[in-house]
Parts: C-alpha cells; structure tokens; sequence
C-alpha cells in the first residue's frame, strides 16, 4: 500500500505517439493510482466532457473529499466503476453521488485527451 510521501508524482498519458503530463495529489488515493502505474485503459468519451476507463482493481479512498464539480484538466477518479476519469471540457452540470475523488491535474497537452476520440487505448506511467 502506498505511504506517507511529501514528493510530487508526475504522469504521461500517451495515446499513440502523443502525450500530456500531469501532477498526482499528494493524497492516499492519488499514491494508491501511481502503485498501479504503468498501466493501460481503455478509454471511451462520456457527455462530450470527459474521458473515462477502468482501473484493474478499486483505489483506496478512505478518508477522500467526494467532489460533486470538477475543472478542465482534472485527473479525477469514479469510485462506483473504478474509472480515471480525464476531463477535458465542462457542461455546467454537476457530478452525481458518490462523487469523484481528485488525484491530479494535467499540466500539458489537454488537445491530445480531447482529441482522441470516442474509443482509444491510454498508456499511464510514471515520468521518471
């Protein structure tokens, strides 16, 4: 299980030969996500706002904020389907109960997450 760190994790996203980056939280949830990593989704699009895939197990999220909104460029995770939800968009709509659980922020290359289409393998690792 993941433990007490003060260091900050960044991620690449590649989608075929292009990639963004982000920053993981320094929080349990976004620590259990980096121990799964490097792994691959696949991802489809949700409400023309968001990115979402199937994790391979649960993250642990005890003690976790739920948020019921989120920002562009939020890594976020959806506890009832284990997703990583990428959002790349907003439609002014809130999210519904459980919520979501923020583990990070994109820092670069939002377009690729938008552009990539309905359906698409997503390959996340640790940027060493």
């Amino acid at each position: 299980m993941p433990t007490e760190t003060n260091e900050t994790v960044r991620i690449r996203l590649r989608i075929g030969d292009a990639e963004a980056t982000a920053t993981l939280d320094d929080s349990y949830a976004a620590r259990d996500f980096a121990s799964l990593l490097p792994v691959t989704l696949q991802m489809h699009d949700l409400f023309g706002r968001e990115k979402p895939g199937a994790l391979p197990r649960e993250l642990e999220i005890r003690g976790a904020p739920h948020e019921y909104d989120y920002e562009i460029g939020e890594v976020a995770y959806w506890p009832p389907s284990h997703d990583l939800v990428l959002f790349y968009a907003h439609d002014g709509q809130s999210i519904p109960a459980p919520g979501l659980v923020r583990l990070g922020t994109i820092d670069s290359g939002l377009e690729v997450i938008a552009s990539a289409g309905d359906s698409f393998p997503l390959t996340v690792e640790i940027v060493q």
